[in-house]
């Protein structure tokens, strides 16, 4: 098993990069968002690889950050998701937006990636949901994405709160990040949320 691949950015065509290392180039399929590609040739890279292995095909999917490798491996877990499918999703939107999507449960969101359909989406949510990781884990990367300050225990419970009003978690987190300031109490993020929401 191949883990990481270092060497010289060589070449780019459409889904991936070839990294040469020791003389040989290696052909990587990588996300259509990667930092990959703002990379020149020649430039050195490093890529956390997995190799996917079939009859009458090898291949080696990367990705910059270890985390995207890890995400990638649960979403082949999913019955009916392969590599090209998980690689889809993965391309449609950040990799907080796709944590997002699978702990709140906005299947809608992930059918924004090519060839996923309704029915697949639901399945990634249903079997990845406790396996990603929870709303407090994810809000600092969410909230740092869009420019706000990380989330304090405060948002935590506005979010719950919200929650608590009917709004899904989506929304809820989506109104909160929206939000300015720090120091607020609960209820004020919730009232400050709620405006957002009208």
């Amino acid at each position: 098993m191949i883990h990481y691949i270092k060497g010289t950015l060589t070449m780019k065509f459409n889904g991936g990069v070839v990294v040469e290392t020791g003389g040989i180039g290696y052909e990587v399929y990588v996300p259509d968002n990667s930092a990959a590609y703002l990379k020149k040739d020649g430039d050195d890279i490093m890529l956390y690889t997995v190799m996917q292995v079939r009859e009458d095909d090898v291949s080696l999917y990367g990705f910059t950050e270890r985390e995207a490798m890890d995400i990638f491996n649960k979403l082949t877990t999913v019955s009916g998701v392969g590599a090209k499918a998980a690689m889809a999703i993965l391309s449609a939107m950040p990799l907080h937006e796709v944590k997002q999507a699978i702990i709140f449960e906005d299947a809608a969101s992930l059918t924004r990636a090519n060839g996923i359909g309704k029915k697949t989406a639901e399945r990634v949510v249903l079997e990845l949901k406790d396996k990603i990781g929870s709303a407090a884990d994810i809000a600092p990367q969410i909230q740092s994405a869009e420019g706000v300050p990380a989330a304090n225990d405060e948002k935590t419970e506005a979010i719950n709160g919200l929650i608590a009003l009917g709004y899904s978690k989506s929304e809820a987190v989506n109104a909160l990040s929206k939000v300015g300031g720090s120091g607020l109490t609960t209820e004020d993020y919730i009232k400050e949320a709620l405006k957002s929401l009208f």
